[in-house]
């Protein structure tokens, strides 16, 4: 089941290319919540909220994010090697980088910072290197603390795609990264029961249309289900947190004007444009 968020107020079921409106037929106005109700009603009846709703095409509506409002976006840093040895060989680390994900740890990124996909990404200080990072993104269903990774994905209520923009600079990491727009979830939340397996997705993400990130998420050093053992050892997760697990390489430079196009295969594509901030 593919729930989306779209022009500020209305929840859709996405199929294929089309988008119908179920806002009139839910009870609550919670991504998470529209899930529990859905998932809890029969094969006719969610053929007949289908039939009532009004559908768009996916291009005529406004994206935003899935998930609104959550508590807090974990995130995980150099969780690919790959990107370990890119990041060690640009010149763009400025001394942040730890080779090993569970000695630099996990990291918070400001709900503030959070959008849709076609809320789009407002650069800020255009004198400094801002660049993309594709993410697979696990949304949280139900209270985890102190959860093993055995039990990890039974807290997970869905998965979407995540644009971790981030200014390089000699900062925190996190304040780095919590800009306002530069934490892009999308295209829509996708039920964990949609047989995702979060370790064998292809992400991959255009610029202009080139690629420049194209990646498995087996290559990740911890899985989604370890993350989420070891974020909810020092935090607890509750629903609607989002976890970023970490991009892959290929991580480079963004300006205004560029166009970019995450995808992965059963979680959608979504187009993101850049704009320079001052102009709102």
């Amino acid at each position: 089941m593919k729930i989306a968020r779209f022009n500020f107020s209305k929840f859709g079921l996405v199929d294929d290319e089309t988008l119908y409106d179920i806002t009139p037929s839910v009870r609550s106005h919670d991504a998470l919540e529209i899930l529990a109700e859905l998932q809890a009603m029969s094969a006719p009846q969610l053929k007949e909220i289908r039939r009532v709703a009004k559908s768009y095409q996916l291009s005529e509506v406004h994206l935003n994010s899935p998930i609104a409002n959550p508590s807090k976006v974990v995130a995980a840093p150099i969780n690919y090697r790959a990107h370990v040895e890119e990041m060690l060989s640009n010149g763009q680390a400025f001394g942040h980088i730890i080779t090993d994900i569970r000695k630099a740890g996990l990291f918070l990124k400001a709900p503030s910072s959070v959008v849709g996909a076609s809320d789009g990404i407002k650069q800020r200080f255009l004198d400094r290197r801002t660049d993309h990072e594709i993410e697979l993104c696990a949304v949280i269903g139900k209270v985890a603390t102190c959860v093993s990774k055995e039990n990890a994905l039974d807290h997970v209520a869905g998965y979407c795609l995540g644009l971790d923009i981030t200014v390089r600079g000699s900062e925190d990491r996190s304040f780095r990264k919590s800009i306002d727009t530069y934490t892009v979830l999308g295209p829509w939340l996708v039920s964990a029961d949609e047989a995702i397996d979060p370790t064998n997705i292809d992400l991959k993400l255009t610029v202009n249309g080139i690629t420049q990130q194209d990646a498995n998420t087996s290559d990740m050093v911890m899985s989604v289900a370890e993350l989420i053992e070891y974020a909810s050892g020092f935090y607890t997760l509750l629903p609607g947190d989002v976890l970023m697990t970490g991009t892959p390489q290929g991580v480079g430079p963004i300006r205004p004007g560029d166009l970019l196009i995450a995808s992965a295969r059963g979680l959608g594509s979504m187009t993101v444009n850049v704009r320079d901030a001052s102009y709102g």
